[in-house]
């Protein structure tokens, strides 16, 4: 049994909930951006969202080989680990993408999911789509891939089956009791049924990753359509040792009379808001480009966001321009604070230069 009616609504936390919802709106009004520049963040926050996901779990592939890796997708022919885990979880993100509306959350769909996300690991035939045959533990990485211990204890086989079912059930009851004045916000449901599903850890091996998919999965039926175009997923590897806290701080007391639903729910609703912060951010630059450059400038813009870097090379096979005129805009575009220019002569290459005072996404 659950015992969601512990949580304490602190200020934080309605603080962060608003927030979230205030860019929800915002977003659902948003007819500034073409579809191509939404489909640019996409793909940007696809490759971050893989990368990053299938890091903390101890994968060392960079989001720009996880970018070729996924241009190579048909091949469908993956010789190392890290490979074949990207490459199923990229798979199950265009699934859950493309078709959360069919995605009924049910035990066999969650078991489907975790299948298709191991579909490429050779070494996971044996046990995907299908719940635990023998303990496991949840086990941290540094950021070499190195294991760093165990974080916590989690659900015995035997008991498995009988607490998914509990999961699914109280959470459908729950969202089913929403029109009927049920007192819990989505994004706290979504926070519970997380943590809970970590702390069953229901399957084997791949729960972290299949954790993140669901709740992308959950977020966009819960109403939360910028979720694909900023990566959740990079916001929780650059704050991993908070997360594996956070979740080792609630996971201990989950299965007692007062469960401390606090420390996960306050990082959870924390990455959600920064993931608002990150893409809301990219939104007002998007808008500033748009609206002041000219439109062969736009194109090497846009060409450096989508591929990381641009050359001179790039450019003029992309615009069919003359060599002088692209360096006017090249020139024009450093200077005014767009792109970043390294290195010098032939070997000289551009990427987007980030606005004074921030970080890279």
């Amino acid at each position: 049994m659950i015992r969601s009616q512990a949580v304490q609504i602190t200020p934080e936390i309605l603080s962060l909930i608003a927030g979230i919802d205030e860019f929800k709106g915002a977003w659902r009004a948003l007819g500034t951006l073409a579809p191509d520049r939404l489909s640019a963040l996409r793909r940007v926050a696809t490759i971050e969202s893989i990368g990053s996901s299938t890091r903390i779990e101890g994968s060392k592939l960079s989001d720009r080989e996880v970018e070729r890796l996924l241009s190579n997708l048909q091949i469908k022919s993956f010789t190392t680990r890290d490979e074949q885990e990207v490459a199923g979880y990229a798979e199950v993100m265009e699934l859950v993408s493309s078709s959360w509306q069919d995605i009924v959350l049910t035990e066999n769909h969650i078991k489907q999911l975790h299948r298709d996300l191991l579909t490429y690991s050779e070494k996971d035939t044996w046990h995907r789509g299908n719940y635990k045959t023998s303990t496991n533990s949840v086990v941290a990485f540094d950021e070499d891939g190195k294991q760093l211990g165990v974080v916590f204890e989690t659900a015995t086989p035997f008991d498995t089956p009988r607490l998914m079912t509990e999961l699914v059930t109280w959470f459908n009851e729950e969202q089913a009791a929403r029109g009927a004045g049920a007192q819990l916000h989505p994004l706290l449901l979504i926070g519970i049924w997380i943590v809970v599903f970590l702390e069953i850890h229901p399957f084997q091996d791949g729960n972290g990753r299949l954790s993140r998919v669901l709740t992308t999965l959950l977020l966009l039926q819960a109403g939360y359509a910028y979720v694909p175009y900023s990566s959740l997923e990079s916001v929780v590897e650059h704050s991993k040792e908070a997360y594996y806290f956070a979740l080792r701080q609630t996971q201990g007391t989950i299965r007692t009379e007062t469960p401390n639903w606090q420390p996960w729910l306050l990082f959870f609703l924390r990455a959600l808001a920064e993931q608002v912060r990150r893409l809301n951010r990219k939104v007002e630059r998007e808008k500033l480009v748009l609206a002041a450059l000219p439109e062969l400038s736009l194109h090497i813009v846009e060409f450096a966001r989508e591929h990381g870097r641009i050359t001179m090379g790039d450019a003029i096979r992309l615009t069919g321009g003359n060599r002088n005129t692209l360096k006017q805009h090249f020139r024009a575009l450093v200077e005014r604070g767009h792109l970043g220019q390294h290195g010098a002569g032939r070997g000289v290459w551009y990427e987007l230069a980030l606005p004074p005072g921030t970080e890279k996404a």
